[in-house]
């Protein structure tokens, strides 16, 4: 699908990364990027979001680039959602709705499917009128994946009816989730989520330590669905690994509810290897936003060991870092090239000897 970016740069000073992020995110949902355009703001316009001139410039470029689709780098209002599509006689999918899209696109399992279409139609709901009927031609395509296409003739209280009916389904689950992991509790086995921000490398590292097969890519959200593995780690004896769904900036919140029973595994875990880009410029505030993720799900107080990846990128050697308790806090690896796995092994182990089995809830 052609699609036209509209970024809005409200004075932040990493701007610039958080539009090549939206570009990769555009790229992840199928976007053909025909054409971008920046409108710098000190704050949104309570119509447009941009300003008049903009939404000409918008108009002028839509004409010569043939886009099917214009997406916004910034979340949208229902009203100015509405207002740019008069405008523009396109779709407007705003930076929420594309990665609802790009969930909807990856989701596997039945949980996540669930979860995606949960988020969805609550999204959807604020933003379900006649005004959409001028856009019923253009069925399918981004922002309109999973049950997108069906709402537009949906009024809210089958929308309603629906959200009841997946929040049902999705306690189901989430009880059965809590009684495998009382069964693992039982086991007395050390419980470890791997978190980080997407793209750091999570399933990479997952299947290099487990010798698994979750899907792993060089994309933005590959992974969504919560995939467990038992390994034995010697001194640690026999663990659980979780890999969980990436984090990112300004993760919309309806995600983080729909997703918690997923991310409820990083809520009960005895311990979280934090697995950070080391070779990203962004690197710093990538961790920042994936600590207050952490304490939004409540899983802020969770033990962590911060797990380097990447260093073949920076032509750096493996190695652990101890904090003043001589305790391992960081780890420097590559899991691409399964370069330090035996030093996460060793902070692993260290960490169960110092909790001690009778600590494991």
């Amino acid at each position: 699908m052609r699609a036209l970016i509209v970024g809005v740069d409200l004075g932040l000073p990493d701007y610039r990364a958080q539009r090549e992020e939206f570009n990769m995110l555009a790229k992840g949902a199928g976007a053909d990027i025909v054409g971008q355009m920046t409108a710098r703001r000190d704050r949104p316009d309570a119509a447009h979001f941009i300003g008049s001139g903009k939404v000409q410039e918008v108009v002028a470029q839509l004409e010569e680039t043939q886009a099917d689709i214009v997406l916004f780098d910034q979340p949208l209002s229902s009203a100015q959602q509405r207002n740019l599509e008069r405008k523009f006689h396109v779709r407007v999918v705003d930076r929420v709705a594309l990665i609802l899209d790009i969930f909807a696109l990856r989701a596997k399992s039945h949980e996540g499917k669930l979860q995606v279409e949960l988020a969805q139609l609550q999204h959807l709901s604020t933003r379900l009128t006649r005004l959409w009927s001028h856009l019923e031609r253009q069925r399918g395509g981004i922002g309109m994946r999973g049950p997108g296409e069906s709402q537009l003739e949906m009024d809210r209280r089958m929308i309603g009816d629906k959200v009841k009916m997946l929040k049902e389904r999705l306690s189901k689950v989430q009880r059965q989730r809590t009684t495998q992991r009382r069964a693992r509790s039982r086991g007395a086995s050390l419980s470890i989520s791997l978190v980080g921000y997407t793209n750091a490398g999570k399933s990479t590292l997952f299947n290099a330590l487990t010798r698994a097969d979750a899907y792993a890519a060089d994309q933005l959200f590959a992974t969504l669905d919560t995939t467990t593995r038992r390994v034995w780690i010697e001194e640690a004896g026999q663990v659980t690994v979780s890999d969980t769904v990436g984090f990112i900036r300004d993760l919309p919140h309806t995600l983080i509810a729909a997703f918690r029973a997923t991310l409820e595994e990083a809520i009960n875990a005895d311990l979280l290897l934090h697995v950070i880009d080391a070779s990203s410029e962004q690197r710093d505030e990538q961790i920042q936003q994936v600590q207050h993720v952490l304490t939004d799900i409540g899983a802020g107080e969770v033990p962590q060991i911060f797990i380097y990846n990447k260093i073949d990128n920076l032509g750096l050697p493996a190695r652990i870092e101890r904090d003043s308790h001589g305790t391992i806090h960081k780890v420097f690896i590559s899991a691409n090239e399964r370069n330090g796995l035996g030093l996460v092994r060793q902070a692993v182990a260290e960490f169960a000897l110092y909790a001690g089995t009778h600590a494991i809830h």
